[in-house]
């Protein structure tokens, strides 16, 4: 009957057979070499990036030792600084092979876990850590006529204190457009930056995976005014005067100070304590970057 059925198909023509018995003889007839060591791209200081999405998932962790030991020889012969595997998250029975090899976890994120080995053993491990800090920024909104700022008091936190309006800012987000975010998120009101006012770096920070925290605090200037908190994350909201927030038994630190520089600027002007971004080029091709600093005349500018 099989030869029967051969002799049929091999008769068609090739347009009509079925197209996954052609990809089934293919794979009989051309079966893949072995593969000698892993592949990988090369960065600027010698070392190798390597993601094992090439690795089909029917390779045994026996297997992938004999290869990664395989590879390891081959890239100390290359002297190679570091070697970075991508580990997908499937493929997660490798990272006790890797370890016993050496590598390190570096980083984890979403469905992968990125692990590292430092090979020049006479230097010191010269690899960057990942994220060093995390970034915050808050926004004080100000009605300049009538001198009320916008505040907030946080749910599920051990205190309730008066603040400004603010939050982590998102992977790849400008700071102003995590200003603008986090005010209409937690008060419904939509807002514009104008300018920072200060920010304030924290090490230890509670609650940020052992990392620092830098927190950018925006002026900014409201567009809209009816207020509309966010049940999940707000306990509170309202405009409040600024000398009376200054003077209130319930705030920070940072928030009294920030209250100074906001009363400072209605009586003496902004352009004396505002920091202004300007966007410039970057050397990396075809990016750019914002620059704050205090306002320059353009005479001083080139």
């Amino acid at each position: 009957m099989l030869r029967i059925l051969t002799q049929i198909f091999t008769r068609l023509p090739s347009h009509k057979r079925a197209p996954y018995l052609n990809q089934s003889v293919t794979r009989w007839q051309h079966s893949e070499p072995q593969v000698q060591s892993l592949q990988g791209l090369q960065d600027h200081y010698n070392g190798l990036n390597i993601d094992l999405n090439q690795m089909p998932l029917t390779t045994t962790e026996e297997e992938f030792s004999q290869l990664l030991v395989r590879s390891l020889s081959e890239w100390r012969r290359d002297k190679r600084t570091a070697v970075w595997l991508q580990v997908p998250i499937l493929h997660s029975c490798y990272i006790p092979v890797a370890a016993r090899l050496g590598f390190e976890f570096h980083h984890a994120e979403h469905r992968y876990a990125m692990l590292k080995l430092w090979m020049q053993d006479h230097q010191p491990d010269a690899t960057p850590r990942f994220a060093t800090h995390q970034l915050g920024v808050g926004g004080v909104v100000i009605k300049e006529e009538t001198r009320e700022v916008l505040v907030v008091r946080d749910k599920n936190r051990p205190y309730t204190l008066w603040k400004f309006p603010g939050g982590l800012a998102n992977l790849g987000e400008d700071i102003e457009s995590t200003a603008v975010r986090e005010v209409f998120e937690e008060t419904g009101v939509k807002a514009e930056c104008t300018s920072v006012l200060a920010f304030r770096q924290q090490h230890t920070q509670p609650g940020a995976f052992g990392r620092s925290d830098l927190y950018v605090v925006c002026r900014m200037r409201p567009l809209t005014f009816e207020l509309s908190p966010c049940s999940h994350e707000i306990v509170e909201c309202q405009w409040m005067p600024v000398q009376e927030l200054h003077k209130h038994a319930q705030i920070s630190t940072i928030t009294r100070r920030l209250t100074s520089l906001v009363m400072f600027g209605l009586e003496h002007g902004f352009n004396r304590v505002d920091i202004k971004p300007e966007q410039m080029e970057s050397i990396h091709k075809g990016l750019k970057f914002h620059l704050f600093h205090r306002p320059l005349s353009d005479e001083w500018k080139s």
